[in-house]
């Protein structure tokens, strides 16, 4: 299936499930997270989050997406750039997007959205974080069917 970069809110994406860039507390942030906590309903989302926290960087959990048009929503937690090595960040942002597709497969998602994950407050350098976001999904998909969005807002 394809692999499709598109200028949209995330929000507004009619897919079968939209990632949130997710703390490790997955507690409501700012940007992405933010918005797609309000959107979705905060308060029942952040119930929904508080039984899964915390998840490590580069791992990923699902939650329902309640009052979001995608069924679910996949909270990926990318590296804070800062943090890490070059090479860490590297790994650790991959991961964070080949985990959020294995677990849209597990949950039979034919559609996902995904933000760049980690290029606004966690710092990762924009043009090297799609890069990664790019190399990631086209690497899971020559081995699974699925669309996918990366979604740029702005």
């Amino acid at each position: 299936m394809p692999f499709t970069m598109i200028q949209q809110d995330i929000v507004r994406m009619n897919t079968d499930a939209i990632v949130n860039a997710a703390n490790i507390g997955l507690k409501m942030g700012g940007g992405v997270c933010g918005a797609i906590f309000r959107a979705a309903g905060a308060q029942h989302l952040q119930a929904e989050c508080d039984k899964l926290a915390p998840v490590r960087t580069g791992g990923a959990v699902i939650t329902p997406g309640f009052q979001l048009p995608a069924k679910f929503v996949i909270h990926a937690v990318g590296p804070i750039y800062a943090d890490w090595t070059p090479e860490e960040s590297e790994h650790f942002l991959r991961e964070a997007y080949t985990n959020a597709l294995k677990l849209a497969i597990e949950h039979q998602c034919e559609s996902i959205a995904f933000p760049l994950i980690s290029s606004g407050i966690y710092g990762y350098p924009k043009d090297e974080a799609l890069q990664v976001a790019k190399s990631a999904i086209q690497d899971f998909l020559t081995e699974h069917d699925l669309q996918v969005f990366l979604v740029l807002f702005g």
